[in-house]
């Protein structure tokens, strides 16, 4: 890249004009209509798998338009009283902050800590508020659409899943090894359980091979740095960080790929590489099978060090290199018409995100499950505490394909096995073999398997446009010192851009009622889905004495959970996916408001037409008392008298909201009670991500 072409690259991006400063090979490739001979997932031929390096969700994608980040209305309450985003910071507090910096995404950002300790400390149980003293300052930071605008416009051109997760709280190793296998050896055989980075070699069986023996093609694509073997560190050598793989082919820490020769394909698939020390380039393997027309159906890439984004490398590095991909995949329209391009990232590095991972219940006192928790709890050791694997922090994940077109959000509970689980969905096709057995019940319960993530039947037809990355590509093949960081004197929550995109349909449909016990002196939960998925239910109390708990139920069944309350009051709020929030708030005790609220839905058609909400509300106080009903979206509050025992039925309707709602019941006179019913109704069809998150109708 010459100096006259970053100038011109740094003149387009000041100017605005950078949109239209389009590669017009990519542009015209990116309009190649889906292959679409089935209308199904038949239709994929090729699925191609880059797993970059540490970084959360909010850290690159917070900002971003239309997704679950700083623009939240409903994120947790810290037991300090304090939102999420107030993070403690000894006697102080930290917010999350850009650092004064021209472009974070060229910067070269301190690496926090990010192993199994600290990251569940961090967690801390779900009370989610020790990032800062566990992880350091950098922990806060975060990126711009101007910072990464390769990554931004990826988001905006195909489908961005905001409640994908990593797999493990934990570091790289344990997360790809559920990526590739489904587990890190959970039942403490074959060298597992592994929780670290210890790399010293196990046996438990790995994906590749399920595809391998029922003959389903599959290569890993590196570069062979200083060799692919324990001498050469498996890939990664310290002082030559822009070539080999970072170590990050992590089907070289299994013996069965380890002492493979040459003719076995576990080597020839997974030990074989490009050679720029002898005079390549990172993408000659590559090119060479996309322009043949011998691209595997399931391909991985480990990412030579510089480029996966690992701090302290800066983000656009990795922009850079994944463009390179995508620009020889649609260099044959071909074959880019059959393949779905997954980046998503390993852990979230020890960078803040605010949203507290779907975990199981620890223990009978912190919630319960309906599907069996086996192999989801690690038992600890000497050096690592008792704790469940995850699910991890968020991660972001970017679903690249013909058929994912459009600039969609989709907010299905997703990890790393979900990638197994597409692969299955493909190719499985009844062949039991093909199903990962590695992958725990509760994980097949609660996670998807991307297929949401597209459309099939009838493909997005808007062409996508992307903005070149030749400024992007590393200026030297050195190393640089990371930045010295302050926080800002003023802070406040960043700002999310404004406006609401696409959404993709969801398979939940979650109750949570509340039934309060006055003779017992406690409220219970009951918890019930009628959807098609399983979902975890996260609970907070307001009494800090409670740790948080969590209830996992499956389609069609129900669970409960009772709090005792030593104050004669209870505040307690339960989370879902996709924003489903409920908050039951009051006193017990023979003069309190006794309510009996029941939600109920009706997802209506397209554009959620006919769609509503009714609240069935009973008063079971005793005495007479004015029930009021606020709808936050649209301000709208009605009033009604109700007479001891007597009920009444409040309707409303979902279609200007596009299927979401948020309504808040009190009573005239008593402060203490209040009750928040808050979420998205699905109905099977696309809709619009939550208009409270991108501050639509709203003058702020």
């Amino acid at each position: 890249m010459t100096d006259t072409d970053r100038r011109t690259f740094l003149k387009l991006l000041g100017s605005g004009a950078f949109a239209a400063a389009l590669p017009n090979s990519v542009t015209r490739a990116l309009a190649v209509p889906a292959h679409n001979r089935t209308g199904t997932i038949k239709d994929v031929e090729h699925v191609v798998i880059l797993t970059q390096e540490n970084r959360s969700f909010d850290h690159l994608f917070g900002t971003l338009r239309g997704v679950r980040g700083f623009g939240d209305p409903r994120a947790i309450t810290l037991p300090s009283g304090k939102p999420v985003w107030n993070q403690p910071n000894g006697a102080g507090e930290l917010l999350p902050f850009r650092p004064d910096v021209a472009s974070m995404g060229m910067t070269f950002l301190s690496d926090p800590p990010h192993g199994w300790n600290d990251s569940h400390a961090a967690w801390n149980g779900g009370r989610h508020d020790q990032w800062v003293p566990q992880k350091g300052i950098e922990t806060m930071t975060y990126h711009t659409r101007r910072d990464i605008p390769f990554h931004y416009a990826l988001a905006d051109a195909f489908t961005i899943c905001d409640a994908y997760h990593c797999s493990v709280m934990g570091p790289t190793d344990p997360n790809r090894y559920h990526m590739w296998t489904g587990w890190v050896g959970n039942d403490g055989a074959a060298g597992g359980p592994v929780i670290t980075n210890a790399e010293v070699g196990y046996d438990w069986s790995t994906y590749p091979e399920r595809l391998e023996r029922n003959g389903v093609s599959w290569k890993v694509y590196q570069d062979a740095g200083h060799g692919l073997d324990a001498a050469g560190f498996w890939g990664w050598a310290f002082d030559a960080p822009y070539t080999g793989n970072f170590g990050d082919n992590s089907l070289l820490y299994f013996h069965q790929y380890q002492n493979a020769l040459p003719g076995n394909p576990l080597a020839d698939k997974a030990k074989v590489g490009t050679n720029i020390a002898a005079g390549g380039t990172l993408f000659d393997m590559f090119r060479a099978d996309v322009s043949s027309g011998n691209l595997p159906q399931v391909s991985w890439i480990a990412a030579p060090e510089a480029y996966t984004e690992h701090p302290n490398w800066p983000t656009n590095f990795g922009a850079w290199y994944a463009s390179q991909f995508l620009d020889i995949l649609v260099s044959n329209p071909d074959v880019w018409s059959k393949t779905v391009f997954f980046l998503n990232y390993d852990e979230e590095g020890g960078f803040f995100d605010h949203v507290v991972p779907p975990t199981p219940a620890a223990s009978a006192a912190l919630g319960g499950s309906t599907v069996a928790l086996d192999n989801e709890i690690f038992p600890g050791d000497a050096d690592h505490p008792s704790a469940p694997y995850g699910l991890g922090i968020r991660v972001p994940m970017i679903v690249i394909s013909p058929w994912s077109k459009g600039g969609f959000v989709n907010s299905q509970v997703f990890d790393h096995t979900s990638l197994i689980r597409f692969i299955e969905a493909r190719f499985a096709d009844g062949n039991r073999d093909l199903i990962e057995s590695n992958i725990t019940p509760w994980r097949r319960a609660v996670v998807g398997d991307l297929t949401s993530a597209f459309n099939f039947a009838t493909p997005n037809a808007r062409p996508a446009r992307l903005p070149s990355t030749t400024a992007l590509a590393p200026p030297d093949r050195l190393g640089h010192d990371s930045i010295v960081l302050v926080p800002p004197a003023i802070q406040a929550v960043p700002t999310q851009e404004r406006g609401v995109r696409p959404a993709r349909p969801l398979p939940y449909a979650l109750h949570a009622r509340a039934v309060v016990d006055t003779s017992g002196q406690s409220v219970r939960i009951e918890f019930s889905n009628v959807g098609v998925a399983a979902g975890v239910f996260q609970v907070h109390s307001g009494n800090t004495a409670d740790a948080p708990r969590t209830y996992t139920v499956e389609p069609g069944k129900q669970l409960s959970g009772a709090w005792a309350l030593a104050s004669r009051r209870y505040d307690l709020s339960v989370r879902g996916p996709n924003g489903l929030f409920r908050r039951f708030r009051g006193a017990v005790g023979p003069d309190a408001t006794n309510l009996d609220i029941v939600a109920s839905y009706r997802g209506g058609g397209a554009d959620h037409d006919n769609a509503d909400v009714t609240l069935s509300i009973t008063n079971r106080t005793g005495k007479p008392v004015t029930v009021g009903l606020r709808d936050a979206y649209g301000e709208r509050m009605v009033e009604r008298r109700l007479g001891a025992g007597q009920s009444d039925e409040q309707h409303v309707a979902l279609d200007d909201t596009h299927g979401w709602y948020d309504l808040i019941v009190t009573v005239a006179g008593d402060t203490d009670f209040e009750q928040q019913f808050a979420g998205h109704v699905e109905n099977g069809k696309d809709s619009v991500s939550d208009p409270a998150m991108g501050r639509v109708g709203s003058d702020t």
